[in-house]
């Protein structure tokens, strides 16, 4: 009892208020606005976190298989050429503590021909052996496919969706158009190439599967004139430091290099994306200050209802400033209740999305992500603490505004004029 004793007035009024309005069919329409308050907040706060978090998960899902086709960082030599000696900047970016992987490669544009048809297509020479440690595709390619292909022999693996354009099969043949031309007497001619198509891969992303062609290192270096591999492909123990160990190994190797990361390869959908979700946050946001601004009504009823019982507060020696606080606390409880509900509603349909869309979609018998258009089969979801908390806070700090203007005009009443009809 002494713990209670101890308690101001002032938050025992204002939880009292918040409850009493249920008991009493007098205040029951105020009663009514306050829970339909609560509901809106709460709600508007589980929506804020369910579409976050999907969202999130939708970027990672494309992160990852993006980052599955292009490398972390990529180094290249700075006049565009072969490296000088790129076994020894292979040693130098290994040394790195944060790299785990790194392999040559020959990049070039060049244009693949099967009969009529011709695509522009990005030619990247890769070493089979090494590939795996920069890249996701060996994991996702049947039979082994990197390793068929051989110096020597001018085989390529084309994207999954590229051969489909073409119509080419595994084992067929397939011209190369390198834009590096030979002079001769006629002019500077295109140089050509046959290979045989030795199999497919897909990565999921069709940035890359519709463009995408793969061949032996040594064999895009000969095929596009260079003395050795254009660049290192990196790969590292965290991705998300990708720009700071970028600088370091930007000194590291001098002016002669030129080092990408992959923000910056992909900056333009990053930040389409960034602002994206800014903009659905601020959307949802409103919904929140809408039920939040419920508030309002909910507290100048309240205060109209229990005019009376103002008035003899002051008579008692009630501060204004107190009974200010009786009101805040009012509203501020109903804030309070609705974000925590919805923070627990939004939080337990995030981490469980997995099994409520399945389950869904059997009651409906509808397919919500149709693979063939969205690339996965399932809603990804990715809640972070980066945005719950925001959430959070802007949900209280609407609540405790919406809570002022009412709480203010409640110390302002007249005892005198208050009781005059009571």
């Amino acid at each position: 009892m002494a713990f209670f004793k101890n308690i101001p007035y002032e938050l025992v009024l204002g939880w009292r208020y918040t409850r009493a309005g249920r008991a009493t069919r007098r205040n029951g329409f105020i009663s009514f606005i306050s829970g339909v308050s609560m509901l809106g907040i709460g709600l508007g706060v589980a929506a804020l976190i369910i579409v976050l978090s999907v969202m999130n998960g939708f970027q990672r899902e494309v992160r990852d298989r993006m980052l599955g086709v292009v490398s972390h960082i990529e180094v290249y030599a700075f006049d565009g050429g072969a490296l000088p000696d790129w076994q020894a900047t292979l040693a130098q970016v290994k040394a790195n503590p944060s790299v785990v992987g790194a392999a040559p490669f020959v990049a070039a544009q060049a244009l693949v021909a099967r009969g009529d048809d011709m695509k522009g297509v990005l030619v990247r020479g890769i070493d089979p052996a090494l590939e795996p440690q920069v890249s996701d595709l060996q994991s996702d390619m049947q039979a082994q496919v990197l390793s068929r292909l051989q110096p020597g022999q001018f085989g390529l693996v084309l994207g999954r969706d590229l051969a489909q354009n073409l119509g080419a099969m595994p084992g067929e043949l397939v011209t190369l158009v390198s834009p590096s031309g030979q002079v001769t007497p006629a002019g500077v001619v295109p140089r050509m190439k046959q290979m045989t198509v030795l199999g497919t891969f897909s990565s999921g992303h069709y940035e890359y599967d519709s463009s995408l062609a793969l061949m032996h290192v040594d064999d895009a270096a000969r095929m596009f004139r260079l003395e050795g591999p254009s660049g290192v492909r990196v790969k590292l123990r965290d991705l998300h430091q990708a720009r700071e160990v970028a600088q370091q190994l930007q000194a590291q190797l001098g002016a002669g290099f030129h080092v990408r990361d992959w923000t910056q390869q992909n900056r333009t959908w990053f930040a389409a994306v960034q602002v994206e979700k800014r903009m659905m946050f601020i959307i949802l946001t409103l919904i929140v200050a809408v039920a939040a601004f419920n508030l309002v009504s909910t507290l100048v009823m309240t205060v109209t209802d229990k005019r009376a019982d103002i008035a003899i507060l002051r008579t008692l020696g009630a501060s204004p400033g107190s009974i200010m606080g009786i009101f805040v606390v009012q509203g501020a409880a109903v804030g309070v209740m609705g974000t925590l509900g919805g923070l627990a509603l939004g939080l337990l349909v995030a981490f469980n999305i997995d099994v409520i869309v399945p389950a869904l979609e059997r009651l409906f018998s509808a397919t919500f992500l149709p693979q063939d258009i969205y690339l996965i089969s399932r809603m990804p979801s990715e809640p972070m603490a980066s945005d719950i908390v925001p959430i959070a806070v802007i949900s209280l700090v609407l609540a405790f505004a919406a809570t002022l203007y009412p709480s203010w005009r409640a110390s302002r009443v007249n005892p005198a004029e208050a009781l005059r009809y009571e």
